[in-house]
């Protein structure tokens, strides 16, 4: 394969979007895990109560225009309309600013009645308004991210999220400790919560910036475009939400979901004989403590999902569907590779993880983050099939999907949470049960519209035993050391000898070819090193 064709791979684009991803979850992790520590379950009661709502309210206002912008400005660029591309991103930003400050005004202005009648939990009014703020600014920083996604220029949106991140968990969680000590949980959660804002502001001083910087070349490049009928603000418009609406739909599901959630599982905690206090307590460790882990692995996926995008519409703008199918097989394998080993390394250590993480909370929340790990493998493979689905110009087929699913989510959450014995795992296994349902229609559609065929061998049966060889070793490790050391230091290195053996594994079987390997940045190199230690043939 020649080193053009390895710098043109989606790969490339998700690995930088990935490395990013990563640090953004380990400046984060500074963030949760402090905070959780900080704050206590009840004021990640309070925080989980408002970020769903603002969640929600954010993807209305953005979810499917980055997307859209990404897929537009990608096909223009590849039939050589430089021009048509700029315009696309004018035309966005305005519509981007005009929603933000729509969804801010209703945001804002009304709190009170969304956690008073809806939430039921009325403190949360303080996080609620602090977070208020994001909403002006992050979708239009939204549009900047689109542009640069269609051009297939990650690194500038990989340094705008590490710089959201960082200032986010800098000061937020400074705010969180100031107003813990002299107000209590409910303004220490306010606090924390309102670095989402802040985090966003230094994020697109960054991206305007790095736009600006750019304006000579961009000008050189408008100048060379070749010469297209210009379309109207209208006609664009019109382009952007076709594509955008479906998105948009889709994206919000989850959050309208786990909006519903804040009213369905407090409520149904209570109707199972907790009180309100309780209730907020087992929500925070379902979804402040142990969901925030279970999300971790997605930042890959995710990235995954946002270079599939202009690298599956191009492919179809240019008439090109085996190179489509192609760069689908590599992502959905690449997307197992990273996903399984995720999942059965923590279900085999859910305990020690949460006990290591959050040692003042009880043993539960362990069992919560073993019930949530299969949402690992679905929603991992839901982010990337997703990204495929909108590069061919099926943005509904996820919505659809997800909507199958979340219908599963609602009626298990409610029933079962209200049962004593099950109380907050039921919302958990909800979860479990929309990503998977989800997930299935999802492939299901890839594989007939596309004309994809999995193999048993390379997708299942392989992955599978390497990841339950990792699952063994990972259990013996620690039941071995834990006597020896403690929890803290064996799940450490347990973690290690699973990370070893999963690798091992893998390239003793076969797990990963040689020309998947040369498809990756750097792979070259990468697999002349594996070759010298003799991990591969």
């Amino acid at each position: 394969m020649s080193k053009d064709k390895t710098k043109d791979s989606f790969l490339k684009g998700a690995l930088i979007l990935g490395i990013a991803g990563v640090a953004v979850k380990i400046i984060g992790a500074f963030f949760r895990i402090p905070l959780g520590n900080m704050i206590g379950s009840t004021g990640m009661g309070y925080y989980q109560s408002a970020y769903p709502v603002y969640t929600l309210f954010l993807t209305l206002a953005t979810a499917g225009f980055p997307t859209a912008v990404a897929k537009l400005v990608s096909e223009k660029l590849a039939i050589g309309d430089e021009r048509g591309a700029d315009k696309v991103f004018k035309v966005s930003s305005k519509v981007l600013f005009i929603t933000g400050l729509i969804s801010f005004c209703i945001f804002f202005f009304g709190a009170e009645w969304i956690v008073t009648k809806f939430i039921k939990n009325p403190e949360a009014v303080y996080s609620m308004k602090a977070i208020a703020p994001a909403l002006i600014i992050v979708p239009l920083m939204s549009a900047y991210r689109g542009y640069f996604q269609g051009q297939k220029d990650m690194t500038k949106i990989a340094i705008s999220q590490i710089v959201e991140q960082l200032f986010r968990v800098v000061l937020g969680l400074g705010l969180a400790y100031m107003l813990m000590k002299s107000a209590g949980p409910t303004m220490g959660a306010a606090g924390a919560i309102s670095g989402a804002a802040i985090g966003a502001l230094a994020s697109i001083i960054y991206l305007i910036a790095a736009f600006a910087r750019g304006a000579k070349d961009r000008k050189e490049k408008l100048k060379n475009s070749k010469i297209f009928d210009e379309e109207s603000f209208g006609r664009i418009f019109e382009n952007l939400l076709a594509v955008a609406i479906p998105i948009t739909i889709g994206a919000s599901v989850m959050p309208l979901v786990n909006m519903v959630d804040n009213g369905i599982v407090i409520r149904r905690l209570m109707v199972a004989g907790y009180s309100l206090k309780e209730a907020n307590s087992m929500f925070g460790q379902l979804t402040g403590m142990a969901m925030s882990i279970i999300n971790l692995p997605a930042v890959i996926t995710t990235a995954m999902s946002m270079s599939l995008v202009p690298s599956i519409s191009q492919a179809y703008a240019l008439g090109n569907k085996d190179k489509a199918r192609k760069d689908t097989l590599s992502a959905v394998k690449v997307t197992l590779i990273i996903v399984l080993p995720c999942a059965f390394g923590m279900a085999s250590l859910a305990g020690p993880i949460m006990k290591l993480l959050y040692p003042a909370e009880p043993s539960s929340v362990g069992v919560i983050l073993f019930t949530l790990t299969p949402c690992v493998i679905f929603l991992g493979l839901i982010q990337t099939l997703t990204g495929i689905l909108q590069g061919m110009g099926k943005a509904i087929v996820p919505v659809i999907a997800l909507i199958f699913g979340m219908a599963f989510k609602i009626t298990i959450s409610y029933t079962l949470t209200a049962i004593p014995s099950i109380n907050v795992l039921g919302s958990a296994m909800g979860t479990v049960m929309a990503y998977t349902v989800a997930a299935i229609i999802n492939i299901a559609y890839v594989k007939k519209s596309m004309g994809v065929k999995f193999s048993k061998k390379e997708f299942i049966i392989k992955p599978l035993t390497t990841v339950i060889s990792m699952f063994i070793a990972v259990k013996l490790a620690y039941y071995l050391i834990n006597p020896i050391l403690g929890n803290t230091i064996t799940t450490l290195i347990s973690i290690i000898v699973g990370g070893i053996v999963y690798v091992v594994v893998l390239l003793g079987i076969g797990g990963i070819t040689k020309e998947e390997i040369i498809t990756m940045p750097k792979g070259e190199k990468i697999y002349s090193i594996l070759k010298k230690v003799r991990l591969i043939k």
